[in-house]
């Protein structure tokens, strides 16, 4: 459904916790804001959102749906559709034009970029099959879920040894499969060894799930045919900030810091490289779960209105110095409405 306007103070790419908490905060200070939503939130295949205080265990899908009608219930207006292309608009208020897959353009005073990032897995049959229900890389999202039981951790970079440390805090069964990338130092293998983790040498070839309805997984087969039983699989996948809409923007990413995948760079309160542009949430922020995604939304959203805010500041007082000018005719707006 197209919107009755097409321009909007702000323009929010991305309707996950970030960005509807950024709409949410501009609707509360009386801006008029667009929130562009793909439908496709990162966090879709996982049973619940934990960690989130007086949301705890809440359906991903019925948390989104409840911050929706948040921003609707402040003037937002929610847009279904794909952003194709943000590119600034050549115009000196309406500085952004966003266009969307069905063709409608969107002008903007500001942009703000929460389009999430998406979790780059290694190439094993079976394992994207249950990303997000057994396979899983959090322990602080879905370690409680499967505490006590046999968690194995998938080696894919010299992080995993640092993931099979962390998960022996939710279970004493832990397993970690080298699989040909991870080479432990002697130190990390007294870590290991110290805290009661098995090290298996060679590659994962195959992840296998059981007979039952649900598909459930069982286990890891290795190179040669080994097969392992565990009841859960942590793996580290790269991220990557979903940041191909913005090329027109001149905005690229770059590596993180950890060397975990990489993602926009932003200053404190979200603002990146490029004026009267903002980013929130996973796609500045690699690291951040739900909860401080939608804290990153809402700090980012107060800067955008005081940037805003200094704007019209300075449009009111040239007018009012104008008609306070001595040789200011009848003419002279004073008081002009702040827009």
């Amino acid at each position: 459904m197209k919107p009755e306007s097409s321009s909007f103070d702000v323009v929010v790419i991305g309707g996950g916790a970030a960005g509807l908490s950024a709409a949410l905060m501009l609707g509360r200070t009386r801006r008029s804001v667009a929130v562009i939503d793909a439908g496709a939130p990162r966090n879709a295949p996982a049973a619940g959102v934990h960690g989130f205080l007086t949301r705890e265990g809440m359906d991903p899908p019925e948390l989104a749906a409840a911050g929706r009608l948040d921003v609707q219930s402040y003037g937002g207006v929610i847009i279904p559709g794909t952003a194709v292309n943000a590119v600034p608009a050549g115009e000196p208020r309406y500085r952004f034009r966003t266009t969307l897959a069905d063709g409608t353009a969107l002008r903007s005073r500001r942009l703000l970029l929460a389009t999430g990032l998406t979790d780059v897995l290694p190439d094993i049959p079976g394992l994207r099959e249950r990303w997000g229900k057994e396979v899983l890389h959090c322990p602080f999202c879905h370690g409680w879920e499967v505490r006590d039981r046999h968690i194995g951790i998938l080696g894919t970079s010299a992080m995993s040894v640092h993931q099979a440390l962390l998960f022996r805090q939710w279970s004493t069964r832990i397993t970690l499969f080298l699989n040909n990338t991870v080479n432990p130092g002697d130190d990390e293998r007294e870590q290991l060894a110290a805290r009661g983790i098995t090290v298996l040498e060679g590659a994962v070839t195959r992840v296998l799930t059981g007979n039952d309805d649900d598909g459930r997984l069982s286990g890891v087969e290795l190179t040669g045919g080994r097969v392992v039983p565990v009841d859960a699989l942590a793996v580290a996948p790269r991220f990557v900030a979903n940041t191909g809409t913005f090329a027109g923007l001149g905005l690229t990413p770059v590596e993180h810091p950890m060397g975990v995948g990489e993602h926009l760079a932003v200053d404190e309160m979200g603002a990146t490289a490029v004026d009267g542009v903002w980013a929130a949430g996973n796609v500045a922020n690699l690291m951040l779960q739900v909860l401080p995604s939608a804290a990153s939304g809402s700090t980012a959203a107060v800067a955008i209105n005081n940037h805003l805010m200094a704007e019209e500041l300075q449009e009111d007082l040239e007018v009012y110095r104008r008609s306070s000018s001595p040789t200011s005719g009848p003419e002279s707006r004073i008081g002009a409405e702040v827009s």
